[in-house]
């Protein structure tokens, strides 16, 4: 077995079966089982696994972020991940213009990094969409280009030099001028460059008309090798011959990377057009002015954005069915705004411009591009344009990906292949960078059936012809990988596939580096990931709205079509981006970011969870998977991967239908019956709540935690005495002719009743008699997030008939979580019109509170400052800026935004075996607020969790002291004043 011998030549291995099939998948068609997979924490390591490797004839597979699309990261052998421990940066040259950084880094760290120590002068240039999880020697492999492709070119133009480990584990290093040992001292490793240096040497002078006439004839010739960079005028560049290999010659660890200015003052002109060929006609005007990016989308993924994350996700753009994205700044031009006058004034007597805006605030650019960013995630699941609010109208996959021909072709060439698209019957999804010819395509494949994936083979044979015919390339940007290498034939001549394979052998003889790509490749339809899952039915608790052949998507009407079955379908909308894997930018996903590990991110558990649907020898056995409970054991229920996730997987809802299924008539973790059945016992709890609250500070809390499956360490909530209780509640009562419903939690009555009392001062009007409270029902959240949704569907189908009153009055839930509960999960479990109805009133405060200045709502003095802990499920389900928007609007003029999980999340934070994670996400976001907030502003937490991590983090942080978290009830309650400022302060209406 592999990995017991790699373990002990010292080295971290891991072929549990969970980890095999975490790495089973990257964001292509495929699907390849590995040995195992190694961690490697230095070139040393590589070498040590390469050796054993060679000598036992086991293939290698380099890996990245695992982010390319073109099956090139995954393979039968042993995966080298890089980037879990190599992701340094080790060096940063402002002077000239270089940096050094190891394979695993991420682009966005490596850019970061080289801004912070070029005082933002600097950065590294090639920036695909997938920058923010996507690695250095991702890159390098596959050639990486980017938004910016059109200034900057490829990742080939910015290599200086590769440090490398070859097939047999000899350290090398390539250069712009030859090949060196990486330590001068090794002869061997002497010996071996002089000896590759010799043959590549030969294999060129033999070669040189092939090389000069059929390689680098188009900006985004991606396709095979860049063996044009070895002929003498291009000086011997081995460094950049090896760009773009795929990992299927050496095994990149580091390289030298150049630098690049970054440009101070950009503006984003946004272009509206009737079509892409239109957009596409009109690229070499765009050209003429020496932009930085020109960059498209089409119609469908904006109906997507725009249906999935709300309108405002959207705003700028002008009007159109399809938009180019054009970037100039003072490279440019001298005079920007100019210049932009020019190229509109020009596109304009063109005739084919529909509309135009000019974006050049830096939020409102930013949220443009992530719409380009995020259009391979959007794409796979479109909404029907004819019906955005219906959910998802179909699904398009990778295959025919990122094509390329010279930008003077490509409105031809986008003609033909629509054309080609309608003679097939598929619908094609189109973005990418218009700029530099290469189109990204997602296309409507459907490789669950025998049919589906003949018309997909077909379609890329003949989609291969037409790229050829109209001068381009395979690949553009994401390499040929198993998607395109067996068409190589048909881009390039017998002399040159002959040249590939003697480049391939005289670096990997024995070909064990990434077997499959480029040379001797393995079939298109080989490996595909949907074929042969068995047809059956996972029924769920849970209406997952993915609709089949004649049904109307509810879960208790299960789908007999193969592969349509709404719980496999729900898990595969992971299609591998990986933008879970994220170190910044949003909250997804917290786990990951907190262990920098593959297995705690969001896709991990979708794979795995694809993976027991798939293998599973019947449904009661795969309920059962230890892997899937393995997996899903750090994920903190945020909800974040639902929105922040470009496919919306909802990994929350996921986890609860299969904790439901997994402790079905078994005994759960003590903390399920502890904390999942809280609001049971929350009610007499706070009658000994005095008894309670001095156990909790005594020695007698920690064996206490113990057996309740909570970790000692953790702070635990003080009941409220009854009394405190009963005087605030009691006024608020049941009416049935006040506007607005006041939904009371449980968390809020038993742990912070002076919440509720603010809140129906608020929403009254300082008149509690305007509102009508509802206290005796419950949302179920503690029985979802622990999946004891038997139990959960009874509450909530309680909770609807009550709520269910005959009219549309708004239902105010002060607890975030509870409210995101009674909007997304109520009618997903309770499938009546009448949860329907509740869920459609439901608000969560700050979302009320801002209809409430849209009537005319006038506030009370606000502070100057606040800094507002981002609450997870608000987030996902009213919308990612609800509080930050709200407190704006009131008039805070200085709002510090905790973007990130709170750490507690529920009872993720309480359980035995989280705490460390659970500090850890804290640390992501809310703990370096909180160190730096302005003396004596407020904290705002209305999530109970987050006031609870607050709370843990004044009292063991020694930076962070008296810090108690306040509900915006309490900020706006006519009663309240010790948090605001003199009244003299202007209105901030």
């Amino acid at each position: 077995m592999a990995a017991p011998a790699l373990r002990a030549l010292g080295l971290d291995a891991d072929d549990s079966s969970r980890r095999r099939t975490e790495y089973s998948y990257d964001a292509s068609n495929y699907r390849l089982s590995p040995l195992c997979v190694v961690f490697p924490r230095s070139d040393i390591d590589v070498a040590t696994a390469a050796r054993w490797c060679h000598e036992h004839g086991v293939p290698i597979i380099a890996r990245g972020g695992g982010t390319g699309m073109g099956g090139n990261a995954i393979g039968e052998g042993v995966v080298i991940d890089f980037s879990r421990h190599m992701d340094a940066v080790t060096s940063v040259d402002v002077e000239g213009r270089t940096a050094v950084a190891q394979s695993g880094v991420v682009l966005t760290a490596l850019q970061k990094r080289v801004r912070e120590i070029s005082d933002g002068t600097l950065t590294f240039a090639p920036d695909p969409s997938s920058q923010s999880r996507a690695t250095v020697g991702g890159a390098i492999g596959n050639d990486a280009c980017g938004n910016h492709s059109v200034r900057y070119g490829r990742t080939t133009d910015h290599v200086v030099a590769i440090s490398l480990v070859t097939a047999d584990g000899v350290r090398l290093t390539a250069t712009r001028t030859g090949l060196t040992a990486t330590d001068p001292a090794d002869s061997a490793a002497v010996r071996r460059a002089e000896d590759l240096t010799d043959a590549l040497r030969d294999l060129v002078g033999d070669n040189l008309a092939p090389l000069r006439t059929e390689l680098e004839r188009i900006p985004r010739q991606v396709s095979g090798y860049h063996l044009a960079h070895l002929l003498p005028e291009r000086g011997f560049d081995v460094a950049r011959a090896l760009v773009g290999s795929e990992g299927t010659c050496v095994i990149v660890v580091s390289a030298t990377v150049s630098l690049v200015p970054v440009a101070a003052h950009p503006q984003l002109l946004c272009l509206g057009y009737r079509d892409v060929v239109d957009a596409a006609r009109d690229v070499p005007t765009m050209l003429s002015f020496s932009p930085s990016a020109i960059e498209g989308i089409d119609e469908r993924i904006v109906a997507t954005m725009r249906a999935r994350r709300g309108r405002s996700s959207v705003e700028g753009l002008p009007d159109g069915n399809a938009w180019i994205y054009v970037e100039l700044d003072e490279f440019s031009a001298d005079d920007v705004p100019t210049a932009i006058s020019d190229l509109l004034e020009k596109l304009r007597a063109e005739g084919r411009l529909v509309d135009a805006r000019t974006v050049s605030d830096p939020a409102a650019r930013s949220m443009l591009w992530r719409v380009r960013e995020d259009g391979a995630g959007l794409s796979s699941r479109l909404v029907d344009l004819d019906d955005p609010d219906a959910g998802s109208g179909y699904e398009s996959w990778p295959g025919w990906e990122d094509s390329a021909v010279a930008p003077e072709n490509l409105p031809e060439y986008l003609e033909g292949f629509q054309d080609l698209l309608a003679h097939h019957g598929l619908t094609g999804v189109m973005y990418g960078h218009f700029g530099a010819g290469c189109m990204h395509v997602r296309i409507t494949f459907d490789q669950r059936t025998a049919s589906g994936r003949e018309t997909m083979l077909a379609f890329c044979r003949d989609a291969a012809h037409l790229v050829v015919a109209h001068g381009g390339s395979l690949s553009g940007e994401h390499g040929d990988g198993r998607a395109r290498s067996e068409l190589l034939p048909i881009m390039y001549s017998p002399a040159m596939m002959s040249m590939f394979a003697a480049f391939k052998d005289i670096w990997d003889p024995a070909r064990v580096l990434n077997p499959g790509s480029i040379v001797d490749p393995d079939a298109i339809g080989d490996h595909l990931a949907l074929d042969g899952i068995p047809a059956r039915t996972w029924t769920t608790a849970f209406d997952l709205g993915i609709p089949g052949p004649g049904d109307d998507g509810r879960a208790d009407h299960p789908v007999e079509a193969p592969g349509l079955d709404p719980f496999v379908h729900a898990t595969q909308a992971c299609i591998g981006v990986g933008r879970c894997r994220s170190h910044s930018g949003g909250v997804m996903c917290p786990s990951y970011r907190a262990t920098r590990d593959e297995k705690d991110s969001t896709r991990a558990r979708a794979r795995v969870l694809q993976e027991m649907t798939r293998t599973a020898p019947d449904i009661e056995t795969g309920w059962r998977s230890k892997d899937v409970r393995e997996s899903l054991d750090l994920c903190l229920s945020c909800k974040a991967c639902s929105t922040d996730c470009p496919t919306g997987v909802d990994m929350a809802t996921y986890r609860s239908e299969f904790f439901s299924h997994h402790y079905r008539h078994r005994l759960r973790p003590m903390a399920h019956y502890a904390l999942g059945w809280m609001p049971a016992w929350l009610r007499p709890a706070t009658a000994m709540a005095p008894m309670i609250n001095a156990v909790l500070g005594s020695r007698l809390s920690g064996p206490a935690a113990r057996v309740a499956g909570l970790d000692a360490r953790r702070s635990m909530p003080r009941f409220a005495r009854r009394k405190s209780v009963r005087a605030a509640l009691a006024p608020l009562v049941r009416r049935t002719d006040a506007p607005v419903v006041l939904f009371l939690d449980s968390f809020t009555k038993a742990f912070r009743p002076d919440v509720a009392a603010a809140a129906a001062r608020v929403l009254g009007g300082g008149d509690t008699e305007q509102v009508s409270c509802e206290k005796d029902n419950c949302c179920a959240l503690t029985w979802i997030s622990t999946g004891q949704l038997d139990h959960a569907k009874k509450v909530l189908t309680r909770t609807a008939t009550a709520l269910d009153d005959g009219t549309d009055r708004p239902i105010v839930v002060p607890e975030p979580s509870c409210a995101a509960a009674l909007r997304k999960d109520l009618p997903e479990l309770v499938h009546t019109d009448a949860a329907k109805r509740v869920a459609a009133r439901v608000r969560s405060f700050a979302a009320h509170v801002g209809e409430m200045l849209d009537d005319g709502y006038t506030p009370p003095p606000m502070p100057e400052s606040v800094t507002v802990q981002t609450h997870c499920h608000e987030y996902a389900v009213f919308g990612p800026a609800t509080q930050v928007s709200v407190l704006r609007r009131l008039g805070v003029s200085e709002v510090t935004s905790a973007d990130g999980c709170c750490g507690v999340a529920g009872n993720f934070g309480f359980e035995r075996g989280h705490y460390e994670v659970s500090m850890a996400v804290g640390e992501q976001a809310l703990a370096p607020a909180l160190r730096a907030r302005s003396d004596g502003a407020p904290v705002l937490t209305d999530g109970f969790s987050c006031a609870m991590a607050v709370d843990h983090l004044s009292g063991v942080d020694s930076a962070i002291t008296s810090v108690t978290g306040t509900h915006l009830a309490e900020l706006l309650d006519p009663r309240t004043d010790t948090l605001r400022p003199a009244p003299s302060r202007k209105d901030p209406t």
